[in-house]
This record gives structure tokens, C-alpha cells and sequence, in this order.
């Protein structure tokens, strides 16, 4: 189910293993896409996104409840350190 988002409307359901945030989901780990248009199987939820990064999102017992999604409108517009940051704000969800 969809949460919390800015932006333009977005998918409401995806499967586990579907485009970047079910591969996320399902594999437990962060993806990040250079350019959404070469990754296999790429949802287009707003078609002016070209990057994406994916972080799951974990509770205090390493439950998955949610993926942070993050967007761009320019290609490779992710990193490393954006990876290194965002792994280290979703870990503040998972304090009790």
C-alpha cells in the first residue's frame, strides 16, 4: 500500500520482485538505478523520473515495513553517499 509521498502520484500496489522498489523489497537491499529506462522489468509511475534509489526500510526485529523510494528527474543523479545516508535515516524507524 502507498504511504506517505511527495510528488506525483505514484503505483499504490506493487508485487515483491516488481520494478525497483519490489526488487528492494524482496532482496532486502538497497537498489540504485543510474537510468530507470535500463532497469528490467522498471515500473513508470511518473514518467519524468530517469534515477531512482530504493532503500527497505526494517523495524527494531529486522522486519521489512516499508521502502523508501527517492526519485529524480536527472540520470545517475545517486550515489554512494547518497546510499550511505539514506541506509543510515531508515534505520532511525527501526528504534523501539
Amino acid at each position: 500500500m502507498l504511504g506517505p509521498f511527495q510528488g506525483k502520484p505514484a503505483c499504490v500496489r506493487i508485487q515483491l520482485g516488481q520494478g525497483v522498489c519490489g526488487t528492494a523489497a524482496a532482496t532486502r537491499k538497497t537498489v540504485l538505478v543510474p537510468n530507470v529506462h535500463e532497469f528490467p522489468g522498471h515500473i513508470v509511475c511518473d514518467a519524468d523520473s530517469k534515477s531512482e534509489i530504493v532503500v527497505p526500510v526494517f523495524d527494531a526485529q529486522h522486519e521489512l515495513i516499508a521502502v523508501l523510494d527517492v526519485d529524480s528527474d536527472r540520470f545517475d543523479a545517486f550515489d554512494d553517499e547518497d546510499k550511505i545516508g539514506l541506509e543510515a535515516i531508515v534505520t532511525l524507524f527501526a528504534r523501539p
